[in-house]
């Protein structure tokens, strides 16, 4: 459906340079802010065991490094309800700048951290702290960014330009290995002195370059004239939960397929690298490299399909290949033959996966109307995301006392794709509805719903 321009209260589209310019914005922000996220996973499976916490138990140790990993996924839901509700009051582009500026000072504090032998238990405490911020900070990120490109998209190319948000996510994580890679080939003594705080400390120009980018966009068209014909929401989530609390818990199913990420970037980093299994760090932070690069290519072919035949076939293969492609990687990492879990390794992460990943911000956005899509988005995927989480220190337990059990690991990987399958079995298909009836149902139009509403949100003081 092509949506036109029109000085009436009616839906209008952007100019046609206006969605390439929101996709380029949620693109390198999420690059920006998800490079400071993961080069945590790295150093909480490759340094933090030895730098925060007691080595004389090294197993233990380990556990309480992923831990600290999932801290952040546990805050993501607070984040979300907070964030959620302010970006569907005062708009997008307000939310998408705290949370890069949030982000870029939690991580370089985490640079400049004394460490367990300079301070004692305080130092982990201290990262704990640190580790939350990061936490609330993404949960308002992806939801946001997302929702500013697919509120700028044309309808029938959603998919595509919403999937700039994950594609970027996939290149903050490419940068955040290629920057550790060289940081690993320092000598011990040096990479856990500072070498390790070089990624954290880069953040701060990270968070620059991203600020100036992102206060360049304009907020939403949608979003506007939400504000304009209607006011927002005053109580957004009271509108979420009371209207769309079944699509909210299909959000949370679906987005347990993020336990394929959380699990190939960290607990199977920490179970390769093992004195059980012997594989070097370089060669496995290579493999998460080129898998990136895959999917730098994939998310975008995949979006584009699902533009074409829906979101729905498109997310099915992601989740159910995942469940299957994730077991065949930790098995290729049991065999210790590195090029056999290269290759297995890129084609799960970089093609199958990204097949779910690429398309959920389309396929959760569409679940929503406008005047909730941000609190819908966030909320549904942070609950689900903070599970996903947690899923690498119940992985780390499970795993055994050798940290080697990898079929049991392997076994739960696949039973928290169950989840999403059944999303993408029993949500609607939405990828030809008119933008303007999103989230809607048949019958109902879109200014005859009974939200709470105030002012717009432009016109009203903070």
């Amino acid at each position: 459906m092509t949506v036109h321009e029109a000085a009436g209260p009616g839906p209008a589209a952007p100019p046609q340079a206006q969605p390439r310019q929101a996709a380029l914005g949620a693109w390198i922000g999420s690059a920006l802010e998800y490079y400071d996220f993961f080069i945590y996973g790295s150093a909480a499976a490759l340094i933090f065991p030895k730098v925060f916490f007691d080595t004389s138990d090294p197993a233990n140790a380990t556990l309480l490094s992923l831990a600290t990993f999932g801290v952040a996924y546990a805050a993501r839901p607070v984040g979300a309800l907070f964030l959620g509700h302010l970006g569907d009051r005062l708009g997008r582009k307000k939310i998408m700048l705290s949370t890069l500026v949030m982000m870029g000072v939690a991580t370089f504090l985490i640079g400049c951290l004394p460490t367990r032998d300079q301070i004692g238990g305080a130092a982990p405490l201290l990262l704990v702290l640190l580790r939350v911020l990061q936490g609330i900070s993404a949960a308002g990120e992806q939801a946001s960014a997302s929702s500013m490109s697919l509120e700028h998209a044309p309808a029938h190319r959603r998919g595509y330009f919403s999937s700039f948000t994950l594609n970027g996510t996939q290149a903050g994580q490419l940068i955040a290995t290629l920057v550790f890679i060289p940081i690993t080939q320092l000598p011990d003594s040096q990479l856990l002195s500072w070498g390790w705080r070089v990624p954290f400390w880069l953040s701060a120009v990270v968070a620059v370059v991203g600020y100036f980018i992102r206060r360049n966009l304009r907020e939403t068209p949608a979003f506007e004239q939400q504000a304009d014909a209607e006011g927002v929401a005053k109580l957004p989530l009271v509108v979420l939960f009371r209207d769309h609390w079944a699509d909210v818990l299909r959000v949370v199913a679906g987005a347990l397929v993020a336990s394929v990420s959380t699990l190939f970037t960290v607990w199977a980093l920490a179970y390769a690298t093992s004195d059980s299994v012997g594989l070097g760090r370089t060669g496995m932070l290579w493999t998460g490299a080129l898998a990136n690069v895959v999917a730098l290519g994939a998310i975008p072919l995949w979006a584009r399909l699902s533009d074409r035949i829906g979101r729905k076939p498109v997310f099915l293969i992601g989740a159910a290949g995942s469940a299957v492609m994730m077991s065949l990687y930790l098995w290729s990492i049991s065999t210790k033959q590195f090029p056999l879990v290269l290759v297995v390794g890129v084609f799960t992460f970089g093609v199958v996966y990204s097949a779910a990943n690429g398309i959920w911000p389309a396929f959760y956005g569409e679940m929503f109307p406008t005047k909730v899509r941000l609190s819908g988005m966030a909320v549904g995927t942070q609950i689900g995301f903070a599970l996903s989480g947690f899923a690498v220190t119940y992985a780390a337990h499970i795993a055994g006392p050798a940290g080697d059990d990898w079929f049991a690991v392997a076994l739960f990987g696949a039973v928290l794709c169950i989840p999403p399958v059944i999303t993408g079995i029993t949500a609607r298909e939405t990828h030809r509805v008119p933008s303007e009836r999103l989230g809607l149902r048949p019958g109902i139009s879109p200014a005859s719903t009974t939200a709470p509403r105030s002012t717009p949100a432009r016109l009203e003081q903070p």
